[in-house]
């Protein structure tokens, strides 16, 4: 097939997810095509069967801010009409799935028909889309996609609550690709960063407030109070600032690392012993997948789709968001016995082969084919 893949370039987890999910069609033979304003982060080096078209948007004195969703609609029907695409993927509600029926308006105009897929990836409808500036937005943009799938049960539920959906939703989970994520030896590396042989801990976020990367330093503080060890941050953000002057509070700035934002997530998982994730909101927790594929145990909050992703007790511990010393606690049992580390670390393994790419990516491939099939037979008809 001919897919076309709208989504943010950036190092969230919508804009990842597409990215290797698009790497891995082409790998199985599909063209895939990228419309966005920037190269995706996870899109480097040269992929067969893979292309990037850049979106402009006018820059006229008269916008205050330039007219993304007009310039990405036109983008999209120059694209559709020339590389002659069988369907388009968009990747988080907000434009994308109304800039992509926008297109398809477009172009039943001159005579072409396009389907759209939309998948839901969390924020745009628990934050931006439960806004009343963009729900009845949102809702229109799903219920006018062709095919819609959310990336967790929690998301699809909270989305049936939220909108009133007139479309089935698939729940098509994350997934991962062992050929990238897995614990190669960097031992090296390892001690380079703890040549103490300190415990490495590890966090990776968009440091946003929802994320709550200050949690992770508290429960780091307790850690290191009890264990040597060091805290790796990787990313950047908003709330950068305030952490640093966290660290200096708490006066542990020597043992936490700010790496900043980072393209091979994986060779510092590699080396971490465990991995803490306190979101108040995630719908479905990629970076925590990411890290049991490793074979690096997670500590969470039990919240959104991470009961999904994480089995309590097995690969790792789920407490309460704001549970600083509940969360220090678990990661001390962990961390505090060889064997206990051992036996999650293997655990953590079993349970990323769940979501293993080679298992999911055939799932969108049929999600695909029946949205087809299925606008085929609704042209028809109206014809």
């Amino acid at each position: 097939m001919r897919i076309g893949i709208v989504c943010y370039p950036t190092y969230g987890g919508s804009g990842v997810v597409a990215t290797e999910l698009g790497i891995a069609l082409a790998s199985k033979g599909h063209q895939i095509h990228f419309i966005t304003y920037r190269r995706p982060a996870r899109l480097t080096g040269f992929h067969k069967s893979i292309y990037y078209h850049e979106v402009s948007p006018i820059d006229y004195p008269l916008f205050d801010y330039s007219p993304y969703d007009s310039a990405l609609a036109s983008k999209l029907v120059d694209v559709v009409l020339h590389e002659k695409l069988d369907l388009v993927h968009v990747h988080y509600a907000i434009p994308h799935a109304t800039v992509g029926y926008l297109a398809k308006m477009i172009l039943r105009s001159k005579g072409v028909h396009l389907p759209i897929v939309t998948t839901l990836h969390g924020t745009d409808i628990t934050i931006v889309g439960n806004d009343p500036s963009y729900a009845p937005v949102v809702e229109f943009g799903i219920n006018e996609s062709d095919g819609v799938t959310a990336v967790s049960q929690q998301l699809k539920d909270s989305t049936l609550d939220q909108f009133s959906i007139t479309r089935d939703i698939e729940v098509i989970p994350n997934f991962i690709d062992f050929r990238r994520f897995n614990r190669k030896n960097k031992a090296h590396f390892r001690k380079a960063i703890t040549p103490n042989g300190e415990f490495i801990v590890m966090h990776t976020s968009n440091f946003r407030k929802v994320k709550r990367v200050d949690n992770v330093i508290r429960v780091f503080h307790g850690i290191s109070k009890k264990v040597p060890a060091k805290l790796l941050l990787v990313g950047d953000g908003p709330e950068r600032n305030n952490l640093e002057i966290l660290c200096r509070e708490l006066k542990i700035c020597e043992d936490v690392i700010f790496l900043g934002k980072q393209d091979a997530i994986e060779e510092l998982l590699a080396i971490s012993d465990l991995f803490i994730l306190p979101s108040e909101s995630e719908s479905f927790g990629l970076s925590a997948l990411e890290a049991l594929a490793c074979e690096v145990p997670v500590i969470s909050s039990d919240i959104g789709g991470l009961p999904e992703v994480i089995t309590d007790g097995f690969c790792g511990y789920m407490k309460a968001p704001d549970d600083i010393e509940g969360m220090t606690e678990a990661a001390l049992s962990i961390l505090s016995s060889p064997a206990k580390l051992k036996e999650f670390r293997k655990n953590a393994l079993t349970q990323a082969k769940k979501f293993d790419i080679e298992k999911i990516i055939p799932i969108y491939e049929d999600h695909y084919k029946r949205v087809v099939e299925r606008s085929r037979v609704t042209l028809k008809k109206e014809s």
